[in-house]
C-alpha cells in the first residue's frame, strides 16, 4: 500500500476542495512536428493541422458533417447481413470484436451512406470509418456499398466514395473477397447510368479495396500525405529485397506516377468536388459578369464619358 497516494493525498484533496478533472484530449499532437495542437482549433480547421498541413484521422460522421451543405444529411440504413458466418475465432470471437468496434464507433459496420447536397447538387456519399476494424471489407460493409450504389441509381445521382481501409476482413474468408467483384459491378452499372463516380483515397487505403472499387472512379482525388497500395511498403521491401524511394506509396508520389488525379486538401474538397461534378454532368457554366461589371467604377465612367 502506498500510503502517500492512498491516505495522505485524498485528505488534502478533501480539505482543499476537489480540483475539477481536465480532459484529456485539450491538446494534441502533430505526428510529424510534434507541436502541440489545441482541440478546438484542430476540429475547427477538420482535423487538418495548420501549421505542418498533416491530415488526422477523422471519423465517418465527421466526414459526412465536414462534406455536405450546413452539415446536413440522410443517413441511408445499411442492408442487414449473417453476422459471423463462419463461427471464427482466433484470440477473440468474431462476434466479440465486432461488439467492441460497434461501441467504439457507434456503427453497425465499417460503412456509413448518407444524402444530402454539396455546393446545392444532390450526392450519395459513401464512406469507410478505419477505426471499425480497420474500415476492413466484409459482407456488411460490401452490401452497403453495394446499396449505396442502387441508391444512386434510383434518384439519379452522383456517387462521391472515401476510402480508408485496410483490405479484406480476414474473419470472413471467401465471403469477405467475394464483396470485392459485387462492388466492381456496382461501380460499372453506375457508369453504365451516366452518373459520376469519384473516389477520394484518405489514408490509408491499402489490400484488396484498391484492387477493387477504390481505384475504379472517374477520377481519383488523394487527400496529403495517404498511403495508398495494395501490400504494404515494408512487405515490398522485404520481398523484392530493394530499398523503396522516399515517399513510395504516399499521394503525391502517386500522382507524379499517373496511379492518382489529384491531390487535395481536405479543406478544400467540397469545392473541388463540386466543380469536378459540374464538368461531368455538363452542366451549364454560369453566366460571366460583362466588362463593365468587373471594372472599376472610375475607369466605367471615364470610357462611358462622351468625347468631345
Amino acid at each position: 500500500m502506498n500510503w502517500i497516494t492512498n491516505y495522505v493525498r485524498p485528505k488534502i484533496n478533501s480539505m482543499l476542495g476537489r480540483r475539477a478533472d481536465m480532459p484529456e484530449n485539450l491538446w494534441i499532437k502533430d505526428p510529424e512536428t510534434g507541436e502541440m495542437v489545441f482541440h478546438k482549433d484542430l476540429e475547427s480547421n477538420q482535423f487538418v493541422i495548420p501549421a505542418s498541413g498533416h491530415h488526422m484521422k477523422i471519423s465517418a460522421k465527421e466526414r459526412l458533417r465536414y462534406f455536405f451543405d450546413d452539415g446536413k444529411y440522410e443517413v441511408l440504413e445499411n442492408p442487414k447481413v449473417v453476422q459471423d458466418p463462419l463461427k471464427f475465432r482466433d484470440e477473440k470471437r468474431y462476434t466479440d470484436r465486432l461488439k467492441e468496434a460497434k461501441a467504439k464507433t457507434s456503427l453497425e459496420d465499417a460503412i456509413l451512406n448518407g444524402a444530402g447536397t454539396v455546393e446545392g447538387l444532390p450526392v450519395i456519399v459513401t464512406v469507410q470509418d478505419f477505426a471499425f476494424m480497420g474500415g476492413s471489407l466484409g459482407m456488411a460493409a460490401g452490401e452497403a456499398i453495394v446499396h449505396a450504389f442502387e441508391v444512386a441509381l434510383q434518384r439519379k445521382r452522383p456517387l462521391i466514395l472515401f476510402a480508408a481501409s485496410g483490405g479484406a476482413r480476414m474473419q470472413e474468408g471467401i465471403l469477405s473477397l467475394m464483396q470485392l467483384p459485387r462492388t466492381t459491378i456496382g461501380v460499372d452499372r453506375l457508369k453504365e447510368a451516366g452518373l459520376p463516380y469519384i473516389v477520394v483515397l484518405t489514408n490509408p487505403t491499402t489490400g484488396g479495396v484498391t484492387a477493387s472499387y477504390a481505384m475504379l472512379g472517374d477520377v481519383q482525388i488523394a487527400e496529403p500525405g495517404a498511403l495508398i497500395g495494395f501490400a504494404g511498403p515494408r512487405v515490398i521491401e522485404q520481398t523484392i529485397r530493394e530499398k523503396l524511394p522516399d515517399g513510395f506509396q504516399r499521394a503525391e508520389y502517386l500522382m507524379e506516377h499517373g496511379m492518382v488525379d489529384m491531390v487535395v486538401s481536405r479543406l478544400e474538397l467540397r469545392s473541388t468536388i463540386a466543380r469536378l461534378l459540374k464538368m461531368l454532368l455538363k452542366m451549364p457554366e454560369a453566366e460571366k459578369p460583362r466588362e463593365s461589371e468587373i471594372l472599376p467604377p472610375a475607369v466605367v465612367s471615364a470610357e462611358a464619358r462622351p468625347q468631345a
